[in-house]
């Protein structure tokens, strides 16, 4: 029998002093081969469930909290992917999925979070967010649309408010899609070389690729400075996709078995209604 592993996920993949990202193509933890990842990431998905249903009743109780995915990447990366294959193993009812691009004019005349406050998980939501506010540090930096000053400054401001989210009852995973450019070359070139694929191809995919290094740069000087301990940062290996979707519904299992939702308690008296139920009849 296969020995269970001992340390977290969490505790694995979490950026933070003294840790270093995995290369995107190993397996630090969990399975190394498809099959097994394959027949795991089932069995979390049926676990998964049961947590994400179990937060759902609670808000819908009257409790407060919520999850937040964040999920951050290179082009390619795998944040779609992930969305579909991690998020698609539970009650969509439960899910709220923001997908954030280019501001349009009217989210532009607004403060950066403006759009993003509007699509955070009401109590008893899993909200999903492909890409997310980091966007209004790493496009800024490196295309230099904004005086540096400008998105210096953010790092602080995104902080306080992820506290003032995770103190309101939002626990927040943060993950970032650790993708090799090798990988990432292979991928724009299926994307290019077939057409089912095309609609999931941008020629600005070639511009960001082009300024590889400075966005390495800048999404280290992101982890350094807003991994904290209420809102760290995972890097999750995405060179397999298969293993990166396992890595992912792992880190959403281990933070709401954390949180610990509990079905809320009925308003009723079940054996009265039962006893009810059984005397009513249907009129035909």
């Amino acid at each position: 029998m296969a020995k269970k592993d001992t340390v977290s996920v969490r505790d694995t993949l979490r950026i933070g002093k003294g840790t270093e990202r995995h290369d995107p193509g190993t397996f630090p933890i969990g399975p190394k081969k498809k099959p097994k990842a394959l027949e795991s990431l089932a069995e979390a998905g049926a676990k998964l469930a049961k947590l994400q249903e179990a937060l759902y009743a609670e808000g819908v109780g009257g409790g407060n909290r919520s999850l937040l995915l964040v999920l951050q990447g290179m082009d390619t990366s795998g944040k779609g992917g992930t969305v579909g294959h991690v998020l698609g193993l539970v009650n969509p009812m439960g899910v709220r999925y923001a997908g954030f691009k280019k501001p349009t004019a009217a989210e532009a005349r607004h403060h950066y979070l403006w759009r993003i406050r509007k699509q955070l998980p009401v109590p008893g939501q899993v909200g999903v967010f492909d890409r997310s506010h980091y966007e209004d540090i790493l496009v800024p930096r490196v295309q230099k649309l904004v005086p540096a000053a400008e998105w210096r400054k953010r790092y602080a401001e995104i902080n306080a408010f992820e506290r003032e989210l995770t103190e309101a009852g939002t626990t927040i995973v943060k993950v970032f899609l650790d993708i090799s450019p090798e990988e990432q070359l292979k991928r724009l070139k299926a994307r290019l070389e077939t057409p089912a694929k095309w609609w999931k191809y941008n020629p600005a995919d070639l511009d960001a690729r082009a300024q590889w290094n400075d966005y390495q740069k800048a999404y280290a000087d992101i982890f350094a400075k807003t991994s904290t301990e209420t809102a760290p940062w995972y890097a999750v290996p995405a060179d397999h996709k298969w293993y990166r979707n396992y890595l992912v519904a792992r880190l959403l299992i281990e933070a709401i078995e954390e949180m610990d939702p509990k079905f809320p308690p009925a308003d009723f008296d079940p054996e009265t209604e039962l006893k009810k139920l059984e005397g009513v009849g249907v009129s035909t």
